[in-house]
């Protein structure tokens, strides 16, 4: 009894911070069951996922990282972002509230290179960065983050190679079949008119096997239908030259241009679904054919104010600005009388899709292993953003405080939610419409032979060939949605948003009012073509053949005086050809089509070592040596540009646009650590690793020759690039020692620093270099996991910072942005009602974590974000 009052105690310290998890904890009393069948609950819970992660760790000849699935199907997150940026020295970066394109080790998504059962695949992005959230946990079984090089991996990822994993059904001795049905409740939606709160997520996988265990067959499915909130305040920059003193200290006073503050309420209705076939009728042979299909679906219409006219261009409205704050030569609180706030209706469509198949035979015959592997991928995104601002009639006073580095707030005395205050006002379009299409196709094939040899410390040699056919391309279409109209008081609606002055907006929803007053095909593409602004500033293509041949040896012996070692050593060649597309325009003209590229070779030499301290190997040395590379991004290696000749031949030739002539990124890497293996699913670790980078890609103007003559080419380029070092410490360790109820208490724990003195250019023009941090660097990055199991309760209490780092959030790489020092916190609690049976509670982002981006060249030009806290409730069913 006392034993089960502990439990209780310690299961409230879990449910604790949530609203409503006393109730669940309270309901979900844990069934009676004879120790037996207590101890396989055990094993198959998160105890015998920290073990299954710690065990295939240990057993690498790399250094990596692991992530293991408790059980079919239940992966702990909802997606496989949010579990990656709990491993040790990875974060990631936040997309709608989301995890989702990974940083790791003090390198952005450049530097990170992807794989879907050991395979490259094409991307949705731009460049070729992967967004992880479009992978969730019914459709991998398990993840492999490699932190070191071997010449047996696909090159590509400087800073870390993710591999994802989908199921394998001959691995399971008997059918399975796993379902999930969760309700999900968004508390921020409960602060917007008209927002979804509530949406449905469901998901299950099924596994069986046939022919006397020779066949085996996986399907995983998942549908979710998240509501996409975001409540924002974005900030303009600054009045820098044509300010006046507004405070009377006789001292320039910096007003920013305007700002602008609003909401989304839309949603994102994501789908998947995996299927895996294995054929294995002996030892000899066996054959794998397997398909991945995602997609996601976001409409978002949004709601902004847009408050212009407060930049006080020399002076002319100082008296109208009072309570005014100063900080560093910047206003960044005022209240500014006699302006108007104009609201803007506007819709964002975004589909995406991805796909990849493959197919996969291994075969052994006279003491060799053959691997052939054959791969198809497609990743594409169709995307529109229309908006027509309407204007307010009135004038009042609007108040901001904009301090840096705090959640910016701002009020007005006009009642900006009233219809009439916007009637038979003529409109207009903000900005061109636009509709994009971005395409990606890659084909892989593989060769791969191994062979156990018994040449001294050499236990086992490979060698492999791969091929790789690339291709990415993007379309974009312009174009306004007609002559300005009169929409009557009728058409707006009053719309109210917690902690912000009403909006207006228009009745039947931003698509429905646009075909309304400015005809049915406002917003359909159908028969319209690219400008030539849109075939020089925004369409591209880029094409891409790699092949790259490898050897490797696996070692095994003793040194330094009997101490047993193993490890690896190989060299991979690589060869890749290039070419870029796209249409140039000189001096104004009509854009004519051209192309230009390069190849390269590179050889990529590696080594991975382990020395065991002792017989039982619970004491380990991990060494790493290698070069790696990460390849330029596909978007800007187009050959797209704009010329500019001077016509009296005195100036030199202006050349700006893409670069198809760009080399990979290189790195010359070392990798020290430390582990000690202590207990099941226990670990200490302390590791060093330093990165030497060249041909760092960045923006930059540099001189050279166009057609003979002197010119200067804007333009992404190669240049020096500089180190990353850094170390990790890792403490995790599951207190089986302790008695009951507490031994069922783990922890794990992780702490990276991480340091550059690689710079980024903050000049996006690319005219002059003004140095700031590199993307992805996070000085700190740590996390904090508390877990419970008991009785087939389980909980998960898990905390995740980062400090401050740039990174480009947009599709444009040069737009750095400063993303503040964030804490992520979630809890998941869970309790096994029967065998078959789950009941599940989570709260995600349970601090409501508010995102501050700063513009790295100005601390006080800010954009603020917040997602709000999201609930889920569920029920799990196994068979």
């Amino acid at each position: 009894m006392r034993q089960k009052k502990l439990a209780w105690l310690i299961r409230a310290i879990f449910v604790l911070p949530a609203v409503g998890g006393q109730a669940l904890a309270q309901q979900a009393a844990p069934a009676a069951k004879p120790s037996t069948e207590l101890e396989a609950v055990v094993v198959t819970g998160i105890r015998a996922s920290v073990r299954s992660a710690l065990a295939t760790k240990e057993l690498s000849n790399s250094m990596v990282e692991v992530i293991a699935s408790e059980d079919i199907g239940k992966l702990p997150d909802t997606t496989i972002a949010e579990s990656l940026a709990r491993l040790p020295g990875l974060s990631a970066g936040i997309d709608r509230g989301n995890a989702s394109q990974i940083v790791a080790r003090g390198l952005g998504p450049r530097f990170v290179g992807a794989t879907l059962n050991g395979r490259e695949f094409a991307s949705s992005e731009p460049d070729r960065a992967v967004r992880f959230e479009m992978f969730p946990s019914e459709s991998v079984s398990g993840a492999t983050v490699y932190k070191t090089q071997s010449a047996e991996l696909i090159e590509g990822g400087i800073a870390t190679t993710i591999d994802l994993q989908t199921v394998q059904p001959l691995a399971y001795k008997e059918r399975q079949l796993a379902l999930k049905a969760d309700a999900l409740y968004y508390q921020m939606g409960s602060k917007i008119d008209g927002a979804k709160t509530t949406a449905p997520r469901l998901g299950g996988i099924y596994v069986d096997q046939f022919a006397d265990r020779t066949v085996g067959v996986a399907v995983a499915f998942s549908y979710f239908d998240q509501p996409s909130l975001e409540d924002r305040v974005e900030s303009w920059d600054f009045n820098n030259d044509h300010s006046a003193d507004i405070t009377g200290d006789g001292k320039i006073d910096k007003t920013r241009w305007g700002f602008q503050t609003g909401v989304k309420k839309g949603t994102n209705k994501r789908s998947s679904a995996t299927g895996k076939l294995e054929y294995k009728p002996n030892a000899d042979l066996a054959i794998t054919a397997d398909i991945y299909a995602a997609r996601s679906n976001i409409e978002e219409p949004a709601l902004t104010h847009v408050q212009d006219g407060i930049g006080n261009w020399d002076g002319w409205q100082s008296a109208n600005f009072s309570n005014v704050k100063v900080d560093g030569g910047y206003v960044t609180a005022a209240t500014v009388k006699d302006v108007t706030l104009q609201t803007l209706n506007s819709l964002w469509k975004q589909d995406m899709k991805n796909f990849a198949t493959g197919l996969n035979g291994k075969f052994k015959t006279n003491g060799w292993q053959l691997d052939a592997d054959i791969a198809h991928s497609t990743a594409s995104r169709d995307t529109l953003w229309s908006a027509v601002e309407l204007k307010n009639l009135k004038s009042g006073a609007t108040t901001f405080d904009f301090s840096k580095d705090q959640w910016m707030t701002y009020s007005t005395n006009l009642d900006t939610g009233n219809p009439a205050n916007y009637a038979n006002q003529v409109s207009e379009t903000w900005g061109p419409t636009k509709g994009g299409k971005l395409d990606d196709s890659l084909n892989s094939q593989q060769l791969s032979a191994s062979r156990l040899v018994d040449w001294g410390d050499v236990n086992k040699i490979k060698f492999g060939a791969r091929a790789t056919q690339r291709e990415k391309s993007y379309e974009a279409i312009s174009w306004n949605l007609g002559p300005t109209v009169t929409i009557p008081t009728s058409g707006f609606q009053r719309a109210t948003v917690d902690g912000r002055p009403d909006f207006v907006e228009l009745v039947g929803g931003f698509a429905d009012a646009v075909g309304k007053y400015f005809g049915p095909a406002a917003l359909s593409s159908a028969g319209r073509t690219s400008t030539d602004a849109n075939l020089v500033q925004d369409n591209w293509r880029a094409k891409e053949s790699n092949a790259a041949l490898y050897a490797q040896a696996d070692l095994a012996g003793q040194a330094f005086g009997g101490l047993s070692y193993r490890g690896n050593a190989g060299l991979r060649a690589i060869h890749t050809s290039q070419t870029g597309y796209g249409y140039e325009q000189r001096n104004g003209g009509k854009p004519t089509a051209v192309s230009d590229g390069t190849s390269y070779t590179k050889f990529l030499p590696s080594m991975n070592l382990i020395l065991n301290l002792d017989e039982e190997e619970v004491n380990q040395v991990r060494f790493g040596l290698a070069r790696a590379m990460s390849r330029a991004p596909l978007d800007v290696m187009n050959n797209a540009h704009t010329v500019y000749i001077d016509p009296k031949g005195i100036d030199p030739t202006i050349v700006s646009g893409g670069n198809p002539r760009l080399k990979p990124m290189m790195a010359d890497q070392i990798d020290l650590t430390f582990m000690r293996f202590f207990g099941k699913g226990s670990l200490v670790s302390a590791g060093l690793f330093y990165k030497e980078i060249s041909d760092y890609i960045g923006i930059a103007s540099v001189k050279g020759t166009f057609e003979g003559k002197p010119a200067y080419f804007t333009q992404q380029v190669n240049r020096d690039g500089g180190h990353v070092q850094g170390f990790e410490l890792v403490y995790q360790q599951a207190f089986t020692a302790l008695p009951a109820p507490f031994n069922g208490l783990g922890l794990l724990s992780n702490y990276t620093y991480s340091d550059s003195n690689i710079k980024e250019n903050g000049d996006r023009s690319g005219q002059s270099f003004t140095p700031i941090a590199t993307n992805g660097l996070m000085k700190h990055n740590g996390g904090l996991t508390l877990w419970y199991e008991h009785n087939g309760f389980e909980a998960r209490l898990a905390a995740n910072y980062h400090s401050a780092f740039n990174r480009a959030p947009t599709w444009d790489s040069t737009a750095f942005q400063l993303n503040g020092a964030e804490t992520w916190v979630s809890l998941n609690l869970s309790q096994q009602i029967t065998q078959q049976m789950q009941v599940r509670f989570g709260v995600e982002n349970l601090t409501n974590q508010k995102v501050i981006y700063t513009d790295p060249m100005n601390a006080y030009h800010q954009t603020n974000f917040q997602f709000g806290r999201r609930f889920n409730v569920g029920v799990s069913y196994k068979l």
